[in-house]
């Protein structure tokens, strides 16, 4: 999102009184690539019999522009040009009824802009030390900060000014502590000519806790007798989801792990359709929302061991409540999410 400044043309020469009685002129000076385009407005006040309007930008192109208009008419003129920063000198000149003619010499400066980029890299965004990095593609002016706790309470809600750093700057915003844990961190970024633009971040994950599932070897099938460790677990996902989903959409993530017994695909594969049975049950038991899930095998153990080891602590599953794809300390490879 950019914003969009009117600026009077201040620079502009003192004309003759009855040229100033007949016509006004501004400048919207800044412009948004993409969105709209520096502009001479001519705001004509008395009768005339037309007008021209000659520029020339610094980088040598000439603007020739012809009009008129009743009284109480707005001419606007779009100056194209490049992206960046121009230059411009001419005159007005103005016809009047009578057939005389008065001019008014212009001179301006126009900026246009592409669009404002913010960046923010998964180790810029440092919850436990309170403090978020970023950079911009232009010059810094300010940001709008605002930190929402799980709790629902706002750690932090205020503006923080910047020097006008260059662009490619690392920036640094900070935030009190906070009972809770950071559930959205809402930057809103301004440049030095105040255009902006935004991004929210979701730095929260809730890990669910609970009893694990004793499958039957090689098989995805939940056992009868294992229900009931499901059904305690749904308990406490669906309390979670009460507790925070009045601050934001919420998803389960189901991710599934085997021991070292067996093959690496197989036991990769063996873990997917395990987690996809786990969040299948969730799901019939009434979870409405978005349930994800992937399978990791052997590849992320909780316990190490060699290979061909059955070890009971990494025949596991992870539960975990996020906003947006959670992030795994230990993921052997970038997860591919199925969608239930």
């Amino acid at each position: 999102m950019t914003a969009r400044l009117l600026l009077l043309c201040a620079v502009l020469s003192l004309p003759l009184p009855a040229l100033a009685d007949a016509i006004r002129v501004s400048l919207e000076g800044r412009a948004a690539l993409g969105e709209a385009l520096p502009a001479l407005l001519v705001h004509i006040e008395e009768p005339i019999a037309g007008f021209e309007v000659k520029l020339k930008r610094s980088d040598g192109k000439a603007v020739e522009v012809k009009g008129g208009g009743k009284p109480g008419l707005t001419r606007r003129i779009e100056l194209e040009q490049p992206e960046g920063r121009f230059h411009y000198e001419g005159e007005l000149v103005v016809r009047f009824p009578d057939a005389e003619s008065g001019s008014m010499p212009l001179s301006f400066d126009t900026e246009l802009y592409g669009a404002l980029k913010l960046e923010v890299r998964p180790e810029d965004v440092d919850v436990a030390g309170r403090r978020l990095r970023f950079t911009l593609n232009r010059p810094a002016g300010r940001a709008e900060l605002t930190v929402l706790m799980d709790t629902g309470k706002k750690a932090f809600e205020g503006e923080v000014p910047f020097k006008g750093e260059p662009a490619g700057t690392p920036l640094e915003l900070k935030w009190p502590a906070a009972e809770g844990r950071v559930l959205k961190i809402s930057v809103r970024a301004f440049d030095t000519a105040d255009f902006y633009t935004g991004v929210d971040l979701f730095p929260w994950q809730v890990d669910i806790p609970h009893e694990e599932v004793n499958f039957a070897s090689g098989s995805a099938d939940v056992p009868a007798g294992e229900r009931g460790k499901l059904d305690k677990s749904h308990a406490l996902i669906a309390e979670a989801l009460a507790k925070y989903g009045r601050f934001a959409a919420l998803r389960l993530y189901v991710l599934g792990h085997t021991d070292t017994v067996g093959k690496t695909p197989d036991n990769r594969e063996l873990s997917l359709k395990r987690a996809r049975s786990l969040a299948a049950y969730f799901r019939k038991k009434g979870l409405k929302v978005p349930v994800f899930y992937e399978g990791f095998g052997e590849e992320s153990l909780a316990v190490a061991t060699p290979d061909e080891t059955a070890e009971a602590g990494n025949r596991r599953a992870e539960y975990i409540i996020a906003v947006e794809d959670p992030v795994l300390q230990h993921a052997p490879f970038p997860p591919r999410w199925r969608k239930l």
